[in-house]
Order: C-alpha cells, then structure tokens, then sequence
C-alpha cells in the first residue's frame, strides 16, 4: 500500500458523481451476551489496547491514514456558508459591550410576572423554579441565596434517601 491517495479538494468533489464503496472490514461480529463481554474486555486498560491496536493492523487503518493525502487545512471551527436573517430571530453581536448584549437578550425572552409565581400559597402544587424566579426572590428580599442552598440541598437529600 505504498502509493499514495490524494484526495481532491472539497470545493471540487461532484457530490453527483460520487459512489459509496463499501470496505472489507475484518472485525467480529458480536451481538447479544458477547457483545457485552467483548466491549467489558476492550475497556480493560492492558488488554483494550491491545485489542482495538490488532483491529487497526488487521483493516490496515494506519496505512490508510498514513498514505492518504488531504490537500486542505484543519478546521478547528465550524464554518458555515451565509445564511439570510430568519424572521423574529435578533442576532446579537459578539464584539458588542456586555451591557448592550445582555438588554437585548432580556428584551427577547416573554414578560415576567412575578405576582403568579410568588402567590404565597402552601398548597401550591410543585413547579420548577427558573433564573427569574430566584433573581426576582432575591431583589424582593423574600430569600437569599444561601436559603435558597440550604433548601436545595435538602431536596437533594430528601430524594437520594
């Protein structure tokens, strides 16, 4: 396998023209109890190298690695072609002062009305508190944050035993 593969670039590969080919792979086929037991063996730290390493030289993956040509830059972040602004979609600046980010973010999330979620109701029946519930609670002064800890870690405790 000494020849070496060059791969076209990707801005022009024919996505028309091209045809999946299917490789011989020679791997065990393994289901049920085995398969279990092959993956609990793979994960055992000497015996797991070993294991995927004799895979890799079987199916020559190395050598295919190794010989293949990739004639484009590594992206190590996604890049996306342009795309036109969706409808009711804000988009919010990266570069823009923190301030102006944070008003526009609030300006997108539905209005906040505290008087339903602050009834004072004991019988109430349970519901998931969100940032706006605590930071409302807080401002109030109806808690703090260290009651606020206290009484989670209670249902932490409650519902591990």
């Amino acid at each position: 396998m000494g020849n070496k593969r060059v791969m076209l670039p990707a801005s022009e590969v024919d996505l028309t023209a091209v045809k999946y080919i299917p490789e011989n792979i020679q791997a065990p086929h393994l289901t049920g109890f085995w398969f279990k037991f092959f993956l609990n063996l793979a994960e055992v730290p000497g015996i797991g190298s070993l294991i995927m390493n004799r895979l890799k030289n079987d199916n020559k993956f190395d050598e295919k690695l190794k010989y293949t040509v990739i004639p484009e830059c590594p992206m190590f972040k996604p890049e996306f072609p342009p795309q036109e602004p969706e409808p009711a979609v804000v988009n919010i600046e990266e570069d823009a002062k923190p301030e102006d980010r944070v008003e526009l973010a609030l300006k997108c999330l539905p209005e906040y009305d505290p008087a339903s979620n602050w009834s004072g109701d004991k019988t109430a029946s349970f519901r998931y508190w969100k940032i706006r519930d605590y930071a409302y609670a807080y401002r109030s002064k109806f808690t703090t944050p260290l009651m606020a800890r206290h009484f989670y870690g209670c249902l932490v405790f409650v519902s591990v035993f």
